[in-house]
């Protein structure tokens, strides 16, 4: 995130950190990624750490518990990857007592990494097609590792669609929660009927795709997070891992027949490009009920709402004249 943590003690964090074992002597935030908040730390002997923070009031993408478990079992299932043996999990390190993460106050989730150094990318950026095989042949071998026993099930449907159907029922009152709350409200007023078409859509073809042969799934495997390190692509951010189809994964990295033949060749199942499109229906909708929950929110006009913003138009624009 651009914007800084309203309501977050720096102090307190640092303070935190030594949960870790870790006594910072700097705390530099990182204006980087899109939904969490993260700093560098360094210590007197010169080691540094990736620091992340998780506004539990912003997660929407738990299917059942509070958001604080949900988080901390996806951070345990990328841990127990790491120690299975798949290197290319950046895990969150442990605190003296074992734990993923810890809270910080009733609203945040602290959770530590190792700094790993590559060039990391952007949603929507195309990776050349070397690095494109490179993460392929990396989510076959997510896909074919045993599941963890943290690792929850991500099923097909949309966890926030709740979020989206109110907002759809509410479009003739007055949105408020800030700067973009009433823009929000006409968009979403103006895109109601093909919202609504893309919905029906969404269900039919989900009653039929079968739930059979789910695999451990990164969730959101996209250029921003990745880190395309001199020994290979490293995959970070593991909120959302959990079992569900391989195409979960896989729409947004395979771009072609020879992604998929590569893919079939390793694991021996060949991926389905309708349930990959499927997929891709669901993460525009899903994105449209996040963002537009956020507006209908709290909220202020720095960057982050600004990009969010412009996310918004652009999903809903894309959603409803790409598909149907």
């Amino acid at each position: 995130m651009k914007d800084r943590p309203a309501g977050l003690d720096e102090r307190a964090l640092r303070d935190l950190l030594g949960a870790w074992g870790i006594g910072a002597v700097s705390l530099d935030y990182a204006p980087v990624g899109f939904g969490d908040y993260h700093w560098v730390a360094a210590d007197a002997d010169g080691p540094r750490w990736f620091v992340t923070v998780a506004d539990l009031t912003q997660k929407g993408l738990f299917e059942e518990g509070s958001a604080e478990s949900g988080l901390r079992q996806a951070m345990d299932t990328a841990v127990a990857l790491r120690e299975q043996g798949l290197d290319f999990v950046v895990a969150p390190l442990a605190t003296g007592r074992g734990e993923s993460l810890r809270l910080l106050g009733q609203r945040h989730a602290v959770s530590v990494f190792p700094l790993v150094r590559g060039r990391t990318g952007d949603f929507g950026e195309s990776l050349a097609a070397g690095e494109r095989a490179a993460v392929v042949e990396l989510l076959a071998e997510l896909h074919r590792t045993v599941p963890p026993a943290s690792a929850p099930v991500r099923p097909l449907r949309i966890p926030a669609r709740d979020r989206l159907e109110d907002a759809l029922r509410e479009t003739g009152g007055v949105w408020q929660g800030g700067p973009y709350a009433e823009p929000a409200r006409a968009l979403v007023a103006e895109s109601a009927g093909r919202l609504r078409e893309r919905l029906d859509e969404f269900d039919r073809r989900a009653d039929e795709v079968s739930g059979e042969h789910l695999v451990v799934t990164h969730g959101e495997p996209h250029p921003g997070n990745l880190v395309l390190a001199d020994g290979g692509p490293l995959l970070v951010d593991w909120d959302t891992v959990g079992l569900a189809r391989p195409e979960r994964d896989l729409w947004l990295v395979a771009d072609g027949p020879e992604d998929l033949a590569r893919y079939a060749d390793i694991t021996g199942r060949r991926p389905d490009p309708e349930v990959m499109d499927l997929y891709r229906l669901r993460w525009a909708i899903e994105d449209v009920a996040l963002y537009v929950d956020d507006f209908r929110g709290p909220h202020e006009s720095g960057t982050d709402s600004r990009q969010a913003w412009e996310a918004l138009t652009g999903t809903v624009t894309d959603l409803c004249g790409q598909y149907g």
